[in-house]
C-alpha cells in the first residue's frame, strides 16, 4: 500500500515538474530580490518589513499565541493558515495557470525582506540565525510550490486536453480531467505533512 502510494505521488509530481520549475523560479526571484533589497538598505523594503511584521505581531493568531508562550498552538494556527488561506487558494488560482505567479513572486519577496530582524540586522550574521531562517523558508516554500504547481498542472490539462498536459482517456469532472484532480490530491498528501513540519520547526525552535 505504501509503495503504491509512493509510486502514485511520484508520478503526479513528475507530471507537474514543469509548473513546479516555473513556481520555484518565481519564488527564487522574489526571495532573492527581497534579500538583496533589505541588505542593500532599501528604505521601502525595510519599511515594508516593519509594517508586515508589526501587523502580524498584533493581529495574526500564530504570533499572538507565541507571545503567550503557546508554541504548539502557534504552530497549529500557522499550519491551518498556510494550508487553508495559502496553499488551497493558490491551487485554485492555478487553474488559470498564470494567476498565482505574481502572488508567488510577492510572497517570496516578503520572505526575503524578513531576512533581517527588527533591528534590521542580517539573520545571516550568525550560523544559527542563517540556519533557522533558511530552514524555515525552504520548509515553507516547498509545499507552497507543490500546491501551486498542482493547480497549474490541472489548469493546463483543462485548457489543453489534447496537448502534452492532457490526460488521454480520463473522464471529466465539471470539465476537469478526473486523473488530474487525483494528481492534485496525491500531491496534497505531501503538502499537508510538509506544512505541519514547517510550522512546528518555525515555532518550536523560534
Amino acid at each position: 500500500m505504501l509503495r503504491q502510494w509512493a509510486r502514485g505521488v511520484g508520478a503526479a509530481v513528475r507530471r507537474a515538474r514543469n509548473p513546479l520549475a516555473w513556481v520555484a523560479l518565481a519564488y527564487a526571484v522574489g526571495v532573492s530580490t527581497g534579500v538583496i533589497a533589505v541588505h542593500a538598505g532599501s528604505a521601502f523594503a525595510l519599511r515594508e518589513r516593519d509594517r508586515i511584521v508589526g501587523h502580524a505581531v498584533v493581529h495574526d493568531a500564530p504570533s499572538l499565541a507565541l507571545a503567550r508562550g503557546e508554541r504548539v498552538s502557534a504552530a497549529l494556527f500557522d499550519f491551518v493558515g498556510n494550508l487553508g488561506r495559502g496553499a488551497v487558494p493558490y491551487t485554485i488560482m492555478g487553474l488559470g495557470v498564470v494567476f498565482p505567479l505574481p502572488l508567488v513572486v510577492y510572497q517570496g519577496w516578503v520572505g526575503g525582506i524578513v531576512s533581517v530582524n527588527e533591528d534590521h540586522a542580517s539573520r545571516f550574521g550568525s550560523a544559527t540565525g542563517a540556519l533557522y531562517y533558511t530552514s524555515v523558508m525552504l520548509l515553507q516554500l516547498i509545499p507552497y510550490s507543490l500546491a501551486t504547481a498542482a493547480g497549474i498542472r490541472l489548469g493546463l490539462a483543462f485548457m489543453m486536453p489534447k496537448g502534452r498536459y492532457g490526460y488521454p482517456g480520463s473522464e471529466r469532472w465539471l470539465g476537469l480531467p478526473s486523473e488530474g484532480v487525483r494528481d492534485v490530491l496525491r500531491i496534497y498528501t505531501l503538502v499537508v505533512p510538509l506544512f505541519l513540519v514547517a510550522s512546528l520547526v518555525e515555532f518550536l525552535l523560534a
